[in-house]
C-alpha cells in the first residue's frame, strides 16, 4: 500500500510513481466518506486540466465520492480552477470541489486539490481529516454522475466584471500564453468577444506541454515574451496550469514581476473603480505592495506564508484585496481564491483605462513609491538540518545582519528582521519539503544580495 498525505495544498505525485487508480481512488473514498456523512445528498462538483489522463482520473473521483450518495457534477471539458470554485460559490447546494490538476507543475506529475462551499481553501483540520480517512484499500462501489458546464458561466460572468465598452472602444492587441492549460482557447475566446486583437499561443492539445512547465515565471514564459516583439503587441498574459496565477508581459516583450503586478491591479481597482477596503499580503511579499497599500490610504495587514492565512483574513469581510509572494491575488468580492484569469483581464483594463503601456504604469508607481530589489533563495538541506534549523529559530535574534541594525525582528513565520529603509530579510523553513526558503529585498541589488548572503550563512551554521 503506498502512503498518500493529504494536506490544505492538496496531494501531488509523479505519474510514474504513486499517480495512479488506485491511489485516486482511495482519496477519492475519504471525501466521500466525510462530505457524506455531514452533507447527506449535497453536490460535489469536480474539475480537471489538460494533463495526460486527467478526465479518466476526475471520472475515477466523481464515480467514488457518488458511491456516498451525493449528487456529482462533473466539468464537461478541461476547467479553469478559478471556474469550478465559482460554480461552487454560486451554488447553495454545493459542500465543495475536488479537482485533478498538478497546477503549476511539469506535466509528468498529476495532483488533487479541494475547496471548500464557498470555493475557498479548505481548512488545516478538514485536510487532516481527509488524510486520516484514506483506506489502505481502493473501494469497488462506484455510482453515477452528471456532467455539467462549469466553465462557460464562468467567462460570461468574468466578462460582466470589466468595462467592456471601454475594452472595446480601445481594442487592444493582447498575446495569451495559456501554457497548454485548461485556459486555451476559452479565455482568448472570451477577450476577442471583449473586442481584443489576440494572438494566442501554446493554445493545442499537447498533455506533454511541449516540454515547458506551465509555470508564469522565466524561462517557461520565453515564447509568450517573444511572441508579443513579434507581433507588436501592446501586451501579454500567461497563464499558469491550473489559471489560479497569471503573469503580465509588456509591449517591450519584458516580464513584470509580481511584485509590480499587485501594485498596479491595486491601483487601478481603487483609483478608477473606486473600491476601498483592507490589503492583505503574505510576511515573504514585497514592501511594494504595503507601499502602495499606504499611498491609496488603505490598511495594510501582513500574514505568515500560506493561503490559509489570507483566506482567513479574507472571511473576516473587509478585504479589498489578499496576496500572495507569488502574484497569486485574491479578490474576495468576486471569489474567495486566486483568480489568474480575472488578474489579467484587470491588468488589460488598467491598461485600456490609463493610455498608457504597462511599463509606464509599472515605472509610475515605482517613480512614487521607490525602487526595490526583491530575490529569494532556496536552500535544500538534510531533513534533520531543517529541524535543527527550525528548533533554533525562536531564539535566533541577531544584533546585526551584512553589517546593519535590525529595526523590527518577528518570529511570526520563521524569521523577519526589517530595517530603517523598508529593506527587510526572512528566513523560513518549508511546511512540506525539505528546505530553507531565504527572502530578501533593498533599494540596490547589492544591498539585497548581502542580506540574502548572511542570512543564508545563518541557516548553514553548524549546530
Amino acid at each position: 500500500m503506498r502512503i498518500i498525505h493529504f494536506g490544505t495544498n492538496g496531494w501531488r505525485e509523479r505519474v510514474d510513481d504513486g499517480f495512479d487508480e488506485e491511489s485516486v481512488a482511495r482519496l477519492a473514498s475519504s471525501f466521500g466518506l466525510v462530505w457524506g456523512s455531514r452533507h447527506e445528498g449535497a453536490r460535489v462538483f469536480v474539475g480537471y486540466d489538460t494533463r495526460e489522463g486527467g478526465r479518466s482520473f476526475a471520472c475515477v473521483v466523481a464515480g467514488v465520492v457518488a458511491s456516498f450518495g451525493l449528487d456529482v457534477r462533473l466539468s464537461n471539458v478541461p476547467c479553469p480552477l478559478p471556474a469550478l470554485e465559482w460554480a461552487v460559490a454560486r451554488d447553495e447546494s454545493c459542500c465543495g470541489a475536488i479537482m485533478v490538476t498538478a497546477s503549476d507543475a511539469p506535466c509528468d506529475y498529476n495532483g488533487i486539490l479541494a475547496r471548500g462551499e464557498d470555493g475557498g481553501a479548505i481548512s488545516e483540520a478538514f485536510a487532516s481529516e481527509i488524510d486520516r480517512g484514506i483506506s489502505a484499500e481502493a473501494p469497488a462501489d462506484r455510482a453515477a454522475f452528471t456532467e455539467s458546464d462549469f466553465v462557460s458561466p464562468y467567462y460570461q460572468t468574468l466578462s460582466g466584471e470589466v468595462d467592456a465598452e471601454l475594452i472595446s472602444s480601445v481594442g487592444p492587441s493582447v498575446v495569451v500564453d495559456s501554457m497548454f492549460g485548461p485556459a486555451r482557447g476559452g479565455f482568448a475566446s472570451t477577450l476577442r468577444k471583449l473586442g481584443c486583437k489576440v494572438v494566442e499561443v501554446h493554445s493545442s492539445d499537447r498533455p506533454d506541454f511541449d516540454g515547458i512547465h506551465p509555470r508564469v515565471t522565466e524561462p517557461w514564459v520565453d515564447d509568450c515574451e517573444r511572441t508579443v516583439l513579434q507581433s507588436g503587441a501592446d501586451l501579454g498574459v500567461a497563464i499558469d496550469g491550473d489559471c489560479a496565477r497569471s503573469a503580465i508581459v509588456d509591449a517591450g516583450g519584458r516580464l513584470v514581476s509580481p511584485h509590480d503586478t499587485i501594485p498596479l491591479i491595486m491601483r487601478h481597482w481603487v483609483l478608477e473603480r473606486g473600491m476601498s477596503g483592507r490589503v492583505v499580503m503574505t510576511m515573504a511579499s514585497s514592501s511594494r505592495v504595503s507601499r502602495e497599500a499606504e499611498r491609496l490610504g488603505l490598511e495594510c495587514t501582513s500574514v505568515p506564508v500560506g493561503f490559509q492565512r489570507l483566506y482567513a483574513e479574507a472571511k473576516v469581510g473587509d478585504v479589498l484585496m489578499a496576496s500572495d509572494e507569488y502574484g497569486g491575488i485574491c479578490f474576495p468580492a468576486h471569489l474567495m481564491e486566486r483568480d489568474g484569469l480575472f488578474v489579467a483581464l484587470l491588468a488589460i483594463e488598467a491598461f485600456c483605462a490609463s493610455g498608457k503601456g504597462i511599463r509606464d504604469l509599472v515605472d509610475q508607481i515605482a517613480g512614487e513609491n521607490g525602487h526595490m530589489d526583491y530575490a529569494r533563495k532556496d536552500l535544500r538541506l538534510e531533513p534533520a538540518l531543517v529541524q535543527s534549523f527550525r528548533n533554533v529559530l525562536p531564539g535566533l535574534n541577531p544584533r546585526e545582519v551584512a553589517g546593519r541594525e535590525p529595526k523590527t525582528i518577528s518570529h511570526a513565520d520563521g524569521l523577519k528582521l526589517g530595517f530603517e529603509d523598508d529593506s527587510w530579510v526572512m528566513l523560513r523553513p518549508s511546511r512540506a519539503q525539505s528546505v530553507v526558503r531565504a527572502y530578501a529585498e533593498a533599494p540596490t541589488p547589492e544591498q539585497r544580495d548581502g542580506l540574502l548572503d548572511a542570512v543564508c550563512s545563518l541557516a548553514l551554521a553548524d549546530r
